[in-house]
């Protein structure tokens, strides 16, 4: 069980070092597509080929960020729900075992409530000093 944990921490650790560099990535600030430009040109800068804006504010910027932590954390805590449940029907009535399946699914779910709330907290902060 301790591998199966290891191995699914390590992988979602790796997702999130390569998941920060691509979300928070560096744009050229005074690059600005119209109708002469070509499409790879934009691209290559970095801007929005409808709105011409390459420029990401960093309340949009912490909100992406937001977001994929919570996506990554949302699937944590059902990878970990799952993992609760396998091991709770395969504990043969082994009631140790039992009371750490069911701690798992409980403590996974607080989690994922948690993460809810701290999600709703940035917005608020978000929305109330933007």
């Amino acid at each position: 069980m301790k591998k199966l944990q290891t191995i699914i921490s390590s992988m979602l650790i790796t997702i999130g070092v390569l998941a920060v560099p691509m979300v928070v990535g560096v744009t050229n600030a005074g690059a600005v597509c119209d109708s002469t430009s070509s499409a790879r040109d934009c691209i290559e800068a970095g801007s929005d080929i409808k709105t011409g804006s390459g420029n990401t504010s960093l309340v949009d910027q912490i909100k992406t960020v937001v977001n994929i932590l919570l996506f990554i954390l949302g699937a944590i805590a059902v990878i970990m729900i799952i993992v609760g449940g396998i091991r709770y029907t395969t504990s043969n009535g082994d009631s140790s075992a039992i009371t750490s399946a069911k701690n798992t699914i409980l403590y996974s779910i607080v989690g994922l409530v948690v993460a809810l709330l701290a999600y709703a907290i940035v917005n608020f902060v978000l929305i109330q000093f933007a």
